[in-house]
Parts: structure tokens; C-alpha cells; sequence
């Protein structure tokens, strides 16, 4: 079975063909980081314009490098996202579904980015503990099988990425700033200013950045008070992306000793961040997965794989399903999984 993968949750569009037997056929990405840079973030109504603009010529050029004309299923994203984004991945999903005969399958987001670790060299066993970090979206979340998810905390306010991005802003470093806040920090010292470690003194699993940020704002305005910024900017980011490490390895292995995880998995945009990558695998006293590095940003591929596996639950061609709030804990594993 061969299904098509079509995300636009956000300012991403990705899309993909998954065969069921030989695995990831072709898949296409399109950043739209140029367009929203201007404007320092995301705009949600040029988010989904550029949509509309891309995808239709992405699945074409996707289909003819799988070398197929159609698929057998459409997958896409639902939510969480932006709605009018989501709105158009559906939109065309529901369209070319009817054109084709073919059932739809609504998928979430965050399942998209849990399972597309099963597209890399050696994919995880079940059950692991999941640390989903994005710029949207920082939780860990207790995974027993493929649709069976047990939130064990998440962000009480900024997620880890929208941390870095808006750090980064301060430190002049443009939209998105987190790959420029990273590469920034190698040259600089993350002793040279105590930021705290949010939350790691609590119980529990949740997150919280806000304090943190607001710190390296105070440090960024000292620094610029005092004519000094320029010598300090690599050490203030150097400084943040420790703390905000810190922060993210201290709660996971707080979370997987409360549970036994024996294998951590990490998804999302930040777990492309190479000190994240290493200091876990340093740290934590068993089995750490990563994504590729392409993978770990927002993908019609993992879109595609999440489809693949819930197709005993598509369905034929009925309402456009677009939601941008939805818990994974709301979600159950596939009617041919289920007990």
C-alpha cells in the first residue's frame, strides 16, 4: 500500500510517498523562513497563501519521483497547527482522495514526529519514553505502543524552541534564531553567566522557559547598557542553550526514572540541537534515539509513515478535519492493533 504524506501544520510544506513494503519512496520539503523572517515569526495567513502556492506542484514532483501516478491513501495533517494551514493540507487531500477513491486519514502531528524515527537505520522497540521538543511544542510523553500515549508533562508556558527563537532575536540573530543561537554558542562560554535551570527543584514533568528567557533578556539589556554586548553576545548564548539543555536532559531523566524507561527518544525541531544530542546520550543510563537530522523539523514523510500505520482506520472522503489543539492522549491505537 502506498500513501501519500501531506503536512502544512505550520510554515512547512512536506510531502511524501511511504510504500507499506519498500519503505520512503520520495519526499519534498519547502521552508518558508524567508517569507516570515521580515516579520520575525510566523504569519499565519502567508503561512497558508504559500501553501496554497506550493503543494499541488510538490505532489506532482513527488508522485513522478516515486514513479507512481496515484496512492492508495492520503495522509495529513489534522492537528495541532495553525488552522487556516491546516485547512489547505486537507483541503487538497480531501480533493485528490475523491478524484482517486481513495480513503483519507487524518493524522496528528506529534504522532507524525514520534514515529518518524522508524525511518532511521535502527528504529526503536516499544515501549520508550519520548521527549517532543519543538518550537511549538516541549512534553514528555510515556509511549507504551504505537497510539498508546501517556503525557507525562508538558511546557506550563514558552515551548524550548520558542525560547531559543526569541533568545536569539535578542541577541540579533534573525528568524528562526535557534540553529544561529547553537552555532553562535560554540564560540562561546557557558560558564560565563549563571542562568537558572527552571523547574528541576519540582516533582513532576513539566516545563518552564519564560523565567529562563526573561533572564538572558536582563543579561542582553545589561550588556547593551553597558556598551558591551558585541564581546558578550557568544557567552550569553552559550550560556542559554546550557541552561535550556540542562533544563530538557534534567526533566527526561527525572521522567524516565518515575516510569523505568529503559530507551528515550527524542523528536522535534531541537532535537537537531548537537549539545542536546550529546550530553543525553552522555547521561542517561540506557538506550537514546535521535531522528535524522532532516527528519527532525516538520515533514511530509513522517506524515506518510503515521498514515502507513493507521490504515485500518482511514476513511472514505467526509468532512476537512483541522483542530489546533488536540491532546496525543486523546488519540487510540489502530483498530487492528487494538487488544
Amino acid at each position: 500500500m502506498r500513501v501519500l504524506g501531506i503536512e502544512t501544520s505550520c510554515d512547512e510544506t512536506g510531502v511524501a510517498v511511504y510504500d507499506t513494503e519498500a519503505g520512503l519512496l520520495a519526499d519534498a520539503l519547502h521552508s518558508q523562513v524567508d517569507l516570515h523572517a521580515v516579520y520575525g515569526g510566523v504569519v499565519p495567513e502567508i503561512a497558508s497563501r504559500d501553501h496554497i502556492r506550493r503543494l499541488l506542484p510538490m505532489v506532482r514532483a513527488v508522485l513522478a519521483d516515486a514513479g507512481v501516478e496515484r496512492s492508495d491513501a492520503i495522509a495529513y495533517t489534522a492537528g495541532p497547527g495553525l488552522v487556516g494551514a491546516l485547512m489547505v493540507g486537507g483541503g487538497l487531500a480531501s480533493g485528490l482522495a475523491l478524484a482517486w477513491g481513495c480513503p483519507t486519514i487524518p493524522v496528528h502531528h506529534m504522532e507524525g514526529h514520534l514515529v518518524a524515527l522508524m525511518l532511521a537505520e535502527e528504529p526503536p522497540e516499544y515501549p520508550y519514553l519520548a521527549l517532543l521538543v519543538s518550537g511549538g511544542h516541549t512534553m514528555l510523553v510515556d509511549v507504551r505502543a504505537f497510539g498508546d500515549y501517556r503525557i507525562l508533562g508538558g511546557t506550563l508556558d514558552d515551548a524550548a524552541g520558542e525560547a531559543f527563537d526569541k533568545t536569539a532575536k535578542l541577541l540579533g540573530l534573525g528568524y528562526p534564531g535557534g540553529p544561529a543561537l547553537a552555532k553562535l554558542a560554540e564560540s562561546g562560554d557557558d560558564t560565563a553567566y549563571r542562568l537558572p535551570r527552571p523547574m528541576l527543584d519540582r516533582a513532576g514533568a513539566d516545563f518552564s522557559f519564560s523565567g529562563l528567557k526573561t533572564a538572558a533578556m536582563l543579561l542582553v539589556r545589561d550588556a547593551e547598557a553597558s556598551g558591551r554586548l558585541d564581546e558578550s553576545r557568544a557567552d550569553i548564548a552559550a550560556s542559554f542553550q546550557r541552561a535550556a539543555v540542562d533544563t530538557l536532559i534534567g526533566r527526561t531523566l527525572q521522567a524516565a526514572r518515575s516510569v523505568a524507561a529503559g530507551r528515550v527518544i527524542v523528536a522535534g525541531g531541537v532535537g537537531a540541537n548537537a549539545l542536546l544530542r550529546r550530553d543525553l546520550r552522555d547521561r542517561f543510563d540506557g538506550d537514546v534515539y535521535f531522528p535524522p537530522f532532516e527528519l527532525c523539523t516538520d515533514n511530509g514523510a513522517m506524515i506518510a509513515v503515521a498514515g502507513a500505520l493507521r490504515l485500518a482506520d482511514a476513511e472514505a472522503v467526509s468532512d476537512i478535519r483541522a483542530t489546533a489543539r488536540w491532546s496525543l492522549e486523546a488519540l487510540e491505537r489502530p483498530v487492528a492493533q487494538s487488544p
